[in-house]
């Protein structure tokens, strides 16, 4: 099966996963990805103050950003959301302006509403992520950038070797061996409406990503 044919998990599985992983989700994930959400945070901050987070989870990045900051978050689990607005209210984080249930692939934003689209583990795991890329080059103003968070497999040599033999461990935790950044490449060529600026390795060892890809004007 090629990498373009290769789907994510089903919406139903996903709210079902999520609800079971967001009591223990801050703790395994935020000192392991704190490294790669700063950069993706920094990277956003740079485009403007109007900034929307897909796939937000339970907020581990929104105390990342600064108070002129105009945060919306979305994410597909109410139970993950649950815990996003607890701390939103002990923090007081005034930059976090919404916070609500959405799909990926339906975004209920008009057109160019925003200056970044932020999207941290979560690309590998829609069910359509061209569709969910479309979604974010919408809702984007020109100029804007999306902005990537993820793992994505080696494309070739002895890490992909390894990538591949560990992927059934990989897979449980949403790290897909097969999802390549070249595809994601390949959807801002086909569409013609985005470009990737920048692919740069993050903690630990490279193992992370962010992308950046950069709305035509």
């Amino acid at each position: 099966m090629a990498a373009a044919d290769i789907k994510g998990p089903d919406t139903a599985s996903m709210r079902k996963a999520y609800a079971r992983w967001a009591p223990v989700y801050d703790l395994i994930y935020d000192k392991l990805t704190a490294p790669a959400r700063q950069r993706a945070v920094s990277a956003a901050l740079a485009c403007g103050t109007r900034i929307l987070e897909v796939g937000v989870g339970t907020g581990l990045s929104l105390d990342d950003y600064p108070e002129n900051a105009r945060v919306t978050g979305v994410d597909l689990s109410e139970h993950m959301l649950r815990r996003a607005r607890r701390k939103v209210e002990r923090l007081g984080l005034g930059q976090v302006e919404a916070l609500a249930v959405m799909d990926a692939c339906r975004l209920g934003f008009p057109d160019g509403a925003f200056d970044a689209v932020v999207s941290q583990f979560v690309i590998t795991l829609v069910p359509d992520p061209e569709a969910a890329l479309d979604e974010f080059a919408r809702v984007l103003r020109p100029g804007g950038e999306i902005i990537l968070a993820n793992h994505f497999g080696a494309a070739s040599g002895l890490l992909a070797g390894l990538e591949e033999a560990i992927a059934p461990l990989a897979t449980k935790v949403g790290w897909s061996a097969a999802f390549k950044a070249e595809r994601i490449a390949r959807w801002a060529r086909s569409r013609g409406v985005a470009e990737v600026v920048s692919l740069e390795p993050v903690f630990p060892a490279g193992f992370f990503k962010v992308m950046r890809l950069r709305r035509f004007a």
